[in-house]
């Protein structure tokens, strides 16, 4: 058993840096999509492609399956919003319980 909980411990800290890693890489494509939707609108166009983010949920639906879909929403949704991306803590003014 002590086997067996040490190596969980260790698949569970390999989770947490995958979602450190994600975070992270969720947060650059928010600031990129912000600067391409500030480049849009500044040139007169509108801040939202949604042909684009169909491309965009296609991509996620064939990769991840059905449940893709909705990731790729979240992170639309996400990305949509990205000038006032703060983490959890931030935007409660303290830490996260």
């Amino acid at each position: 058993m002590v086997d067996s909980t040490s190596r969980i411990r260790q698949e569970r800290d390999a989770i947490d840096a995958l979602d450190a890693h994600i975070i992270e890489l969720l947060t650059q494509r928010a600031r990129v999509s912000s600067g391409i939707q500030k480049l849009r609108t500044d040139a007169g166009g509108p801040r939202t492609v949604f042909t684009r983010e169909m491309e965009i949920l296609a991509r996620y639906r064939d990769g991840l399956g059905e449940c893709g879909t909705q990731i790729a929403m979240s992170v639309l949704k996400l990305c949509r919003g990205a000038g006032t991306l703060q983490p959890a803590a931030a935007q409660s003014g303290g830490a996260a319980s």
